[in-house]
């Protein structure tokens, strides 16, 4: 059962929960994160409001609270919430937390004081998590969580164990593919990570680095770096410009980060510093024309963002409704390839030839994973580390 204790008790006089898997369309286990149709939508919204009505007596309410504003990946989110909430008959309240949890805060409070009927929260600073759930369970607002967790809110994001180790073993494959071993051997990786978030992203940066070691036994420790990328293209184009002091002038660069918009700054950097010997990998798929144009951006871990909304709002609608959704629903990701690309983006065109023979080394992610679970910092949230 599920977290809003709350948002139980006060609907205690309700309808009971609906306990059926599927949900007008929507069942997280087997939801293939297409847009559900109008109609379907809206019947949601009618069960909804059977269980728990709209707070003004008219029409839902739904705060959204984006992490930025003006990052390719969030705006894709944003665009598939919005189209969703539109087709539903929503009425959406978007605010900017500018990568800010102070901001993060403030945009909480006033949608309190708007008197939503629920929140979907998009937020990089684990330390106001706290804060702001307090919050909204004292109001009685439900939540879903994107990506970063925030108390007993429900999670809808990346997998991020399973996705990082994907990015890096595909990387390390990759940059061996390309420059041969003994050159790689002698490489350095460079990952951009993102502290400020907590340990859940931290699984998908953590697991970055796994992967890569994970299909490069031997690689030297030493030529493992790190830097805070702060979520952005500038911030980890400036920090890698720092760490190329660092490495050889003819040795091989591999990187990967948090999101597309660091790893392309990785990419930036070691290009404007004349170097030629970089291959990056992303997590996102979101920079698809950089994927598909860029000699040096291998490949990226699809997350879809632009697919978000497809789950968010049936989410949003099956929690009003009083559906016992799981706590945490993950992504499916892919390897996404400049052979491949044009299978998931209408838009794009794929690349003659074919992809690198991709091995994932799922024994030693096993043991990865058998790492994190016995991992105390993660305690509370083993539920966020997948089974396999």
């Amino acid at each position: 059962m599920r977290r809003f204790t709350k948002l139980a008790i006060a609907a205690a006089c309700m309808a009971m929960p609906a306990m059926a898997a599927d949900f007008h369309g929507y069942d997280p286990a087997t939801f293939d994160g297409n847009m559900l149709s109008a109609d379907s939508l809206k019947a949601m919204v009618a069960t909804a409001a059977e269980n728990r009505p709209p707070r003004n007596g008219e029409q839902y309410v739904v705060g959204f609270a984006n992490l930025a504003r003006d990052i390719p990946f969030t705006v894709l989110v944003e665009e598939g919430i919005v189209e969703n909430a539109e087709a539903a008959g929503i009425e959406l309240v978007i605010a900017d937390n500018r990568l800010d949890g102070a901001t993060a805060l403030a945009n909480a409070e006033s949608f309190i004081t708007r008197n939503v009927d629920a929140v979907i929260e998009f937020q990089t600073d684990a330390a106001f998590g706290a804060t702001i759930m307090q919050k909204m369970n004292a109001a009685n607002i439900p939540v879903i969580a994107i990506d970063i967790p925030m108390g007993d809110a429900i999670f809808f994001g990346v997998n991020n164990p399973k996705a990082g180790f994907m990015g890096g073993s595909y990387l390390a494959q990759a940059a061996v593919a390309r420059f041969g071993k003994d050159r790689v051997m002698n490489g350095y990786f460079i990952e951009g990570e993102l502290p400020q978030s907590g340990p859940i992203p931290a699984m998908r940066t953590g697991g970055q680095v796994a992967g890569f070691l994970a299909s490069l036994p031997g690689f030297p420790q030493d030529h493992v770096l790190t830097f805070d990328s702060k979520n952005t293209l500038d911030e980890s184009f400036a920090q890698t410009k720092n760490l190329l002091g660092r490495i050889p002038e003819d040795a091989v660069v591999m990187g990967t980060a948090i999101n597309d918009q660091a790893t392309t700054g990785i990419m930036r950097a070691v290009q404007q510093d004349g170097r030629s010997d970089v291959i990056v990998v992303g997590l996102g798929a979101d920079e698809k024309e950089t994927l598909a144009n860029e000699a040096n951006f291998a490949a990226a871990v699809g997350s879809f963002p632009e697919r978000y909304g497809n789950s968010l709002i049936p989410m949003v609608l099956a929690t009003l409704a009083g559906v016992d959704l799981p706590d945490s629903v993950l992504i499916n990701h892919v390897m996404v390839t400049k052979q491949n690309i044009c299978e998931f983006y209408a838009d794009m065109t794929c690349a003659d030839g074919e992809s690198l023979d991709f091995v994932f080394p799922q024994a030693e992610f096993e043991t990865h994973l058998a790492d994190l679970q016995d991992d105390p910092t993660l305690a509370d949230v083993k539920n966020l580390i997948p089974a396999r």
